[in-house]
């Protein structure tokens, strides 16, 4: 970073009369962590980055190589618009490097820049636009989150029937004060469950505020005496939350994937991109959908997308192609859930889209009919497979995969196999309600 760069980073950090700043990563599931330091520290911050201890956080580091930096990305800077104007709040998002100055492997935000510089040696950029659903549930007289309704509304409702309006409108105004630009809000399927929506963008900026929007939801929703989750399937019997990921290769500013004298105006590149998706389906699902109650939203006849399969209008379909053409021209992902780690997530969609580039590797046929109204026998002689049905499975394919390996390196393979692992232990050793409902009496 440039002396001048810093020096007009300080200048602005004194104009907006910051007291503290944040210093934000986020570890491999995604979870964001911070250092805070007074504003005195900051120009140390920009120009020597600050030491952190990695070895607590997960999926970094061995405690005997945990010395790790944090260098802020000077272009995140934000004030944080909920906290007062007499202890003001920056935060940057951080870049993580190891000692000797290099970018750190576990770092998830590392490990997209990589794939993103692939696709840039072939001349693409990578745009994505996440829709992301939550719910908002009360809170007990302990303060801790419940599973309790806080309004009753359906699809598109107004108040009164959505009592979490206000909500909505504190958030949307939040975010927009922190640059986003925000595209729709409204009421989602379930009971208490909604969806705000902003414009796409590229995919590193994108991920951050991915980050952001589930980290200010969060907070504001506390402040207001609810919680906020992105929890994929809170609820048994209703819908779940998705992050339907829109994905776009663009070059020298124009979309790749709208082609006027193409079939439905689809590219060979863009029929590539959704045979790489198709092909590695099974291993981004260990991205898109990183829990165990994951795949419990990942069943038929709620919504969520099942099995692997591509259509230009079918909303049962794993990956949709919206109708919009021209420039808005891309692929819809409906797989993913918002508790996934969007760094990684976009990460193995470029990776799965570029080695479908690569290898000219066509999609099969589109799906036009409702696949959830197929018999198995039907599904089968179509060719059409299904998504990893746990969280074990999900990272058996991963782990089969070398494309999708490859794009997030040893590292952070390595470690979310072990994550797996130990919560797929963990599952297994906890007794659920339903199974002593079930067999207390009877046995």
């Amino acid at each position: 970073m440039s002396d001048q760069k810093v020096d007009e980073m300080l200048r602005q950090i004194n104009s907006d009369n910051v007291k503290f700043i944040r210093l934000q990563f986020n570890d491999i599931l995604g979870i964001p962590k911070n250092v805070a330091i007074p504003v005195i520290q900051v120009e140390k911050a920009l120009t020597e980055g600050i030491w952190i201890d990695g070895s607590s956080i997960e999926g970094f580091a061995r405690i005997d190589e945990s010395d790790m930096i944090l260098k802020p990305d000077i272009d995140t800077y934000q004030i944080l618009p909920w906290r007062s104007e007499e202890t003001k709040v920056a935060r940057f998002i951080c870049d993580v490097y190891t000692y000797g100055n290099k970018p750190f492997d576990g770092d998830p935000r590392s490990v997209l820049r990589k794939n993103l510089d692939e696709a840039a040696k072939l001349g693409y950029t990578f745009n994505t636009g996440p829709e992301l659903e939550f719910f908002v549930f009360k809170i007990n007289e302990k303060g801790e989150a419940t599973t309790e309704f806080v309004d009753h509304g359906g699809y598109f409702d107004l108040a009164p029937s959505d009592t979490a309006e206000d909500l909505r409108r504190d958030i949307v105004l939040a975010l927009t004060d922190m640059g986003f630009e925000i595209e729709a809000s409204h009421h989602e399927v379930a009971d208490s469950q909604h969806e705000i929506d902003f414009k796409y963008g590229d995919a590193l900026s994108v991920a951050d505020k991915v980050i952001t929007f589930k980290f200010a939801t969060k907070t504001l929703a506390l402040k207001s005496g609810m919680h906020a989750t992105f929890m994929a399937k809170p609820i048994g019997l209703i819908n779940g939350s998705g992050m339907h990921t829109h994905g776009s290769l663009s070059k020298d500013g124009k979309n790749v994937f709208f082609d006027p004298n193409a079939e439905n105006q689809l590219s060979e590149t863009m029929l590539y991109y959704i045979g790489g998706l198709i092909k590695h389906a099974k291993a981004i699902a260990r991205l898109g959908n990183p829990t165990i109650n994951s795949y419990k939203r990942l069943v038929p006849g709620y919504e969520a997308p099942v099995y692997i399969t591509w259509s230009a209008a079918n909303r049962s379909a794993m990956i949709r192609v919206p109708a919009a053409r021209g420039n808005s021209t891309r692929a819809e992902l409906r797989s993913p859930d918002p508790t996934c780690n969007p760094y990684l997530l976009f990460a193995a969609m470029i990776a799965a889209g570029l080695d479908g580039i690569k290898n000219k590797i066509l999609p099969p046929p589109p799906t036009d009919v409702n696949i959830y109204h197929l018999s198995e026998e039907e599904r089968k002689n179509r060719g059409i497979e299904m998504l990893p049905g746990s969280l074990i499975e999900a990272n058996e394919e991963l782990l089969k995969d070398k494309v999708i390996c490859d794009a997030l390196g040893p590292h952070i393979v390595e470690n979310l196999t072990k994550i797996a692992i130990a919560e797929n232990d963990a599952f297994r050793l906890a007794v659920h309600p339903w199974e002593v409902e079930r067999y207390i009496s009877k046995y």
